[in-house]
């Protein structure tokens, strides 16, 4: 059965952007990119809220910008070709790979779960992987943790009372001091 997976950069503090809803501090450095771009290889469909959806649109349009990296370039050639499903009540279209969810969050995620397809379901978002957790729909936390405190915003793991037990199933560090944790809910 295909893994669910929540995966973003988080502050040390635990939040995916900072009250001001900036993220900047968590602008890959070279390792850290690679990191992604070798991430997303393993995915088969991501799974979006609508601010994050807006927020990679961006991509859909970057290899047009002759200043790109190579690395960006490549990150592009897997993320825009990628399926993507929007979970939005404001959205009336979307672009490029991407379709509007038509049912809710566990009905998506059965129904891809019950395809023959390859690759992670991988869900974006502090919002929609918070509902996923709170049907206990996450396989596996991956936490990519940024060195800076930035006192609050949108936390990485939702606020409920709910118990979750985990397994360590990897770690990295970066030379960027960015280090990675990845665990597996038991169930």
């Amino acid at each position: 059965m295909r893994k669910v997976t929540y995966s973003m950069g988080v502050s040390l503090d635990g939040y995916i952007v900072g009250p001001d809803g900036g993220f900047d501090w968590s602008g890959p450095e070279e390792d850290v990119f690679r990191f992604w771009i070798d991430e997303i290889r393993e995915v088969g469909v991501h799974l979006l809220g609508r601010r994050l959806y807006e927020t990679m649109l961006y991509w859909e349009t970057a290899d047009q910008d002759p200043a790109l990296g190579e690395a960006e370039r490549e990150w592009t050639a897997l993320w825009n070709p990628l399926p993507k499903v929007v979970f939005s009540t404001t959205l009336s279209t979307v672009q490029g790979q991407a379709r509007l969810a038509s049912g809710t969050l566990a009905e998506e995620i059965a129904r891809l779960r019950a395809e023959p397809a390859q690759g992670d379901i991988a869900i974006g978002g502090a919002t929609l992987a918070a509902e996923a957790a709170e049907a206990d729909l996450i396989d596996e936390y991956r936490a990519v943790i940024h060195p800076v405190l930035v006192g609050g915003g949108i936390p990485f793991f939702p606020r409920d009372e709910r118990q979750v037990n985990l397994e360590l199933l990897e770690t990295r560090t970066f030379n960027s001091k960015v280090v990675y944790l990845r665990y597996g809910v038991k169930r």
